[in-house]
């Protein structure tokens, strides 16, 4: 009967997991899967989590099946940390929220929806991307193509060519956007740049979807989602997927969320319903246990200033070892213009120059990285980051 299935590949990160799981050298060295580890190289527990289990886990409240849409409480939290505490267009009620299981469930609810209401338009992500991006919206039956964004040459952000193509989309075109922590570059636009971004968007009438995983870790919660911000002040209508399992290291709990920004309160309404059903025939109803966690976390005014402290102490030690590996670079291969790592932010640096080199990396030094070329900072500490900065200099010199 299923003699006709062919083989998968596997997913090229998930997949590298394993090989580094199963390398027995001591000294390896895990840069690229996207986790946080700490300086002891371990992936940690944040202090206001542990606390925020506590109290959920002192509930007597039966464990029943949440909404669809999730728990209002963590909606809330969502609309918050998203938009600001204050934000016009969720007081107004023209942003219709729902919980997801992680960040990738927010963009598979979110194509799906997109697919059933414009099935006539394209997607565009950016040149490179995460490469789930392309899986999800060509499952959800999108054509899909990339827009330029990075430059190899120079190993920098091509605003130029990316503005220039924006220009030239038709109407509804679904362009994916990384509101900061581009993944995989760690190249992000400035706030200029993502003004005029927004300005090709409403004049060229396109959808914009956001993706953000990493809000925190780049300049700080409200720096890191400008791009969100903008488009509201503009009048814009667009999606925004979110992801707390790096921002509060609950990557199991599969804990996101997805909003849409409409033109009305009436329209939400009707926006919420949709993304309803499409959770309704997709997993039902997300899980509640790492929902009521966040929640707990975002909506305690003593918890919450304690979780911003120790992500902001999350994105400074990335910030550190980022400089560190930098100035390891220059002292060990001082011919190589190694200035384009600092002009990056987040979890991740980006060295095409690096990517034939993987497997010698990891043979040779145990220091994995994926193909492309992407480096997870957040893997580096003060007892390896020279070891990476020789490995990389020994490989391309």
């Amino acid at each position: 009967m299923f003699s006709t299935l062919s083989a998968y590949a596997g997913d090229p990160i998930l997949t590298l997991q394993l090989a580094y799981r199963d390398d027995p050298r001591p000294e390896k060295i895990n840069l690229s899967i996207g986790l946080y580890y700490d300086n002891e190289g371990n992936i940690p527990r944040l202090e206001s989590v542990q606390r925020a289990q506590k109290v959920v886990n002192a509930s007597t409240a039966p464990c029943t099946y949440l909404p669809m849409s999730g728990s209002p409480a963590y909606c809330k939290a969502v609309q918050g940390i998203v938009f600001g505490e204050h934000s016009e267009a969720v007081g107004s009620g023209r942003v219709a929220t729902i919980q997801t299981v992680g960040g990738s469930g927010a963009l598979k609810v979110g194509s799906d929806l997109l697919r059933k209401f414009f099935p006539n338009s394209s997607a565009r992500i950016s040149s490179p991307t995460w490469d789930n991006h392309r899986a999800i919206f060509e499952g959800a039956g999108f054509s899909v193509e990339t827009y330029p964004y990075f430059d190899p040459v120079t190993q920098r952000l091509d605003f130029a060519a990316m503005s220039a193509y924006f220009r030239t989309l038709a109407a509804e075109t679904i362009v994916l956007l990384h509101p900061c922590c581009h993944n995989p570059t760690g190249a992000d636009l400035s706030h200029a740049q993502w003004d005029e971004i927004v300005q090709i968007v409403a004049e060229r009438k396109l959808l914009p979807f956001l993706d953000m995983a990493y809000q925190g870790l780049g300049e700080g919660f409200d720096q890191d989602a400008y791009l969100v911000r903008a488009l509201v002040r503009a009048g814009q209508s667009f999606l925004v997927a979110n992801s707390f399992s790096k921002i509060f290291s609950l990557y199991g709990e599969r804990c996101g969320g997805l909003s849409m920004v409409c033109a009305d309160a009436d329209e939400a309404s009707r926006a919420l319903g949709q993304m309803q059903q499409a959770v309704r025939r997709n997993y039902s109803s997300p899980p509640a246990y790492g929902g009521h966690v966040v929640e707990t976390v975002l909506l305690d005014p003593q918890l919450r200033p304690m979780w911003e402290a120790e992500v902001n102490a999350m994105r400074e030690r990335i910030q550190a070892m980022r400089t560190q590996l930098h100035r390891g670079l220059v002292q060990h291969h001082p011919a190589y213009d190694w200035d384009f790592l600092m002009a990056q932010s987040g979890m991740f640096s980006y060295a095409p120059a690096l990517a034939p080199h993987m497997h010698e990396l990891i043979e040779r030094f145990g220091v994995y990285i994926i193909e492309s070329g992407r480096i997870c900072v957040a893997g580096l500490n003060t007892s390896n980051v020279d070891r990476v900065a020789q490995a990389f200099a020994a490989v391309l010199k």
